[in-house]
């Protein structure tokens, strides 16, 4: 198996690392951190961020771990970070998740238990399609987006770069979600939201 690095130690590398260990492609070598943890799961925290440098020299694979909710900015640095020095981003997809292969998916996402990307759906790099999501024919989902549980995307949907779709919410088909946008837990969107729009409630 080929080896990988995990960049972030949280409550989602957990996540993560059981999807990576379920798809038997890659062998996780650790994780990087700027927390006081030193082991996540089993594997060893190795260091901080400023051991990217040297690591990139010894190891070809990484994925970033960190959590999105409101901030994507995190996630996105340390993508841009980790790619400059030189690490592949690979897709990371759970054996027990559906990927059509009509689908594209960018490099660096990972797709988690249970969801369902269908046919024509393009999700792009570094994006967090969290467990139960479903991503319904012909959506197009930018760069650095997490939609989480059970949240579902329909027909024709357009999620721009760097927004966040909460647990079970529902977003109507043919609508689009600007950049940067933020949607809470279930809600339910039928009309379409410019950038950096915030929904906390209906």
């Amino acid at each position: 198996m080929k080896k990988i690095l995990l960049i972030g130690a949280g409550g989602h590398s957990k996540s993560c690392i059981d999807v990576i260990e379920l798809q038997k492609k890659y062998k996780i070598v650790g994780l990087i951190a700027n927390k006081k943890e030193k082991e996540i799961s089993g594997y060893k925290v190795l260091g901080k961020d400023n051991l990217l440098n040297k690591l990139s020299s010894e190891i070809s694979f990484a994925l970033v771990t960190v959590g999105q909710i409101e901030n994507y900015k995190i996630r996105e640095k340390l993508f841009k970070k980790a790619s400059n020095l030189g690490f592949k981003f690979p897709q990371i997809i759970s054996p027990i998740a559906y990927v059509s292969k009509h689908a594209k998916i960018g490099d660096g996402t990972i797709i988690m238990h249970g969801a369902v990307v269908n046919a024509g759906a393009k999700v792009g790099k570094n994006c967090i399609i969290n467990s139960k999501s479903l991503i319904e024919h012909d959506v197009q989902v930018g760069d650095n987006c997490h939609i989480s549980t059970r949240a579902t995307l329909n027909g024709g949907v357009i999620i721009k770069k760097n927004s966040f779709i909460g647990s079970s919410s529902v977003i109507r088909q043919n609508i689009t979600i600007g950049e940067k946008c933020f949607i809470n837990s279930n809600i339910f969107i039928n009309k379409n939201l410019n950038n950096g729009k915030k929904i906390y409630k209906q």
